[in-house]
Order: structure tokens, then sequence, then C-alpha cells
């Protein structure tokens, strides 16, 4: 039998179709599908030529389309040929209508319309990935906030996650045989914040980090002796720098990143 195929069909970019077809494909063991995207489609004949290739395979058309017309030429095409179809966005269009007693504006792409928030997300996640892991200093000057702790104290994951909403965040790691960058002393304690972990959590952590990589897990990089002499140097980093300290011991990324956010608007609000 022939590897069912997913079309995703959109006047747009077509990622809200594809998360729902790969949602859905996961519940049935996605590596089973083929998943083929197939993005701003504004005319009737590209409906065509999509459902005539796929015609030729068990197969299933998932769409957004909001362009008038589009919508009931996919669906009277796909009928013909017995393909099954999920209008992703329609019902929600017809539901929004009801309650609002208006009429959508039926505009492709509005949802990655480039507004400022979309710039800034960009901008954002770009910084994060350019000051990653302390690579260039310089841009801890120009960061909202900079994290700083000790190896796999979520440092990355959590920057990424306040990219997400907006904040250019850097870190940089402390280990006791490289001295801190210049630049973090130049910054106000309060856009700095350190992350901390109990020394036996980072231990278990550090491990499991060593035979992710295939490594045996007695390096020196994982011994509780070695992290506690890394975790009194962050310590007296930050009793220098005078910024707020974040335990992350059994936090999730999300709970941790909750918290850096409350200090950060904290601190903007009393300067």
């Amino acid at each position: 039998m022939k590897t069912p195929v997913i079309y995703v069909v959109s006047d747009s970019l077509g990622e809200t179709a594809e998360f729902v077809a790969r949602a859905g494909a996961s519940q049935f063991n996605a590596g089973k599908f083929e998943i083929r995207r197939v993005p701003y489609v504004c005319e009737k004949s590209t409906l065509a030529k999509i459902v005539e290739e796929a015609s030729a395979f068990p197969s299933v058309i998932v769409y957004t389309l909001v362009i008038p017309g589009l919508r009931e030429e996919l669906e009277e095409l796909a009928r013909a040929r017995n393909i099954p179809t999920v209008d992703v966005l329609g019902p929600m269009l017809d539901a929004l209508a009801q309650v609002t007693d208006a009429a959508p504006k039926l505009q492709a792409g509005l949802l990655h319309r480039m507004d400022d928030d979309y710039f800034r997300r960009v901008e954002a996640i770009e910084f994060a990935v350019k000051y990653d892991d302390g690579k260039d200093p310089r841009g801890l000057l120009h960061a909202d906030v900079v994290l700083i702790g000790v190896s796999r104290t979520s440092k990355t994951p959590v920057c990424m996650y306040l990219a997400h909403k907006r904040i250019k965040a850097a870190n940089v790691p402390l280990v006791p045989e490289v001295a801190p960058p210049a630049e973090l002393f130049k910054i106000p304690a309060r856009r700095i914040v350190g992350l901390t972990i109990r020394p036996e959590v980072l231990t278990q952590v550090r491990q499991e980090r060593l035979k992710a990589l295939g490594l045996t897990t007695d390096a020196e990089y994982a011994s509780l002796e070695r992290i506690r002499k890394e975790l009194a140097y962050a310590d007296r980093i930050m009793a220098q720098l005078g910024c707020p300290v974040v335990d992350v011991t059994n936090k999730a990324v999300e709970e941790t990143a909750s918290r850096v956010l409350e200090i950060y608007y904290k601190g903007r609000h009393e300067h």
C-alpha cells in the first residue's frame, strides 16, 4: 500500500494547517504519512492540479483558505475525486462571524502581517542565538536581560523562551577558570538574573548529559566536588554584581522564565 499523503494547502504560508496535520498524524504514527505543503495558492487552476495529483494516492487535503471561492472550489474538486478534506479555518470564521455579527476580512496572511510585534519577536530570537553562551560580550550591553550561571542551569532555553515574549536575552556561563566579561559589570544589576541550582541535582543533570553524549559519567564535569566549586564561584560573582538570583532546581523552563519575567518587569517599573 502506498504511503498516505497529507496535502497542506493554503493561500498563505500554511503553517497553521501543517501544525494541525502533524498533530493528527502523530496519533497514527506520523512516520506513516507524507506531508506536502502547498503555500500561497491563489488560483483555482492550482487547486485542480493539487487534487489531480492527490487522486493518485490515499490522501487527505488539509487547508486554510480565506480567499473567496477557493474553499468552495477545493471542496467540489475533492468531492468529485472522493478525497477527504479538512477545513481548518472555515468553522472558526463561521463561528466568529455568528457571535460578532460581522463578516471576516477574508484576506490571506493576516496572522503573519509584518507588524511591530512580529519584528520584535524575530529580532529577539536572532539576538538570543547570536549572544548565546557568552559568544560576543558586546551584545550584553544591548540585552534586556542577561542570565548568568554555571553550565546546565537552563540559561539557553530560558533565553529562547524570553525571545518568544519579544525580550532580548543573552547569557553568560560562569566558570571558575574564566573571568566574566567586563561588559557584565557595566550593566545595571536589575537587568541581570543569576540562575542557581542545588549541587546534588546538578550532578544528576550533568551525568545525564554525559550519557546522552556517549561519555562516561565519572568525568570531573559531573563530580559533586567540581560542581560545588563552580556554584560557590558563581555565588560570589552574583553577590558582587548584586543581581537577583533564581533557584532553578526541579523547575521547568516555563517556571524559570516566568520568574525572570517578573523580575524584569518589576525592574522596569522601578526605573
